[in-house]
């Protein structure tokens, strides 16, 4: 009798412990199973298991707050009831073969801090309503064939201090809400379809230290107020149409390390330029005109 007492308060115990998980954040698991071909997953799910035994479900106080499936061989499209999993701090399902949409239905993860949905298959916008995460710090779309223009939604992300959206499809404008992001420290733009001039907003986000726009169709000056960044340690602007002289203040950016200017028209003494940011560890003026002369530079060529 007192063994049987014993196993019946192990089982209450078990299911207190694990069985609280909410009916509406279990069918929005087991929508993202069927919905991603849950079966044929490199790890699977059990569906008759607790939920916090799922593979990559991090559950804290009853409540699914991670979902961390990369490499996880997920195949389809992301169901809308992902918007059920509203405790969510973080997804990732970096390196998997995702297609179709970001749904709209995420605006109702306001807790989510990290987006990782890099290396998928993602073809359709970036939907207005991820300007109501408000918590994001990460957002890492790169390497998708994510097409339309970036939302201006994306300066609502005030939180944000690293977006990745290189290697998509993006084309249109650099909306002027980017300037927004004051705590940004990453934006990575590069190979995309990019054009327009690059917004004077963006000298507001001071914390920045790369700033990566390479192999697009960006074009104008510089803007001199790019030279406020003084936190810049990655200036990268290859392979666009700008022109003309660079900033004169440029040279106050004395924190740069990587500095990619080459397949661009802009003109003056890059050589001498070169010499006033002793921190360069990584430079290429290719194709830029330096009074009349293509110059290409290399670091380790100089100090020989």
């Amino acid at each position: 009798m007192k063994t049987a007492k014993i196993t019946l308060l192990m089982c209450l115990v078990t299911l207190l412990s694990f069985g609280n998980v909410s009916t509406k954040e279990k069918e929005a698991l087991t929508a993202l199973f069927h919905s991603t071909k849950g079966e044929l997953w490199k790890t699977s799910w059990d569906l008759n298991a607790p939920v916090q035994d799922w593979y990559g479900v991090v559950v804290k106080d009853d409540k699914v707050i991670e979902l961390n499936l990369e490499f996880n061989n997920l195949r389809g499209e992301i169901p809308t009831a992902i918007g059920d999993l509203v405790y969510l701090k973080k997804i990732n399902f970096f390196r998997n073969q995702i297609t179709g949409a970001i749904p709209s239905s995420i605006e109702h993860l306001t807790a989510l801090e990290s987006l990782n949905l890099a290396f998928n298959r993602l073809t359709a916008p970036i939907p207005q309503e991820i300007g109501a995460l408000k918590s994001l710090r990460q957002l890492k779309l790169f390497m998708n064939t994510i097409g339309g223009e970036i939302p201006s939604t994306i300066g609502q992300l005030t939180s944000l201090r690293t977006l990745e959206l290189y290697n998509n499809q993006l084309a249109g404008e650099l909306p002027n809400s980017i300037g927004n992001l004051l705590n940004l420290k990453e934006l990575m733009l590069s190979s995309n379809k990019l054009s327009g001039k690059l917004p004077s907003s963006l000298s507001q986000a001071k914390d920045l230290k790369i700033l990566s726009v390479f192999d697009n169709k960006f074009f104008g000056t510089l803007p001199n107020s790019i030279c406020s960044l003084t936190k810049l340690e990655e200036l990268i602007i290859s392979d666009n149409a700008f022109y003309g002289n660079l900033p004169s203040d440029i040279a106050s950016l004395t924190n740069l390390k990587v500095l990619l200017l080459g397949n661009n028209d802009f003109k003056g003494e890059l050589v001498q330029l070169k010499e006033q940011l002793p921190s360069l560890e990584q430079f290429d003026f290719a194709e830029v005109k330096s009074e009349g002369v293509i110059v290409t530079l290399d670091k380790e060529e100089d100090d020989n």
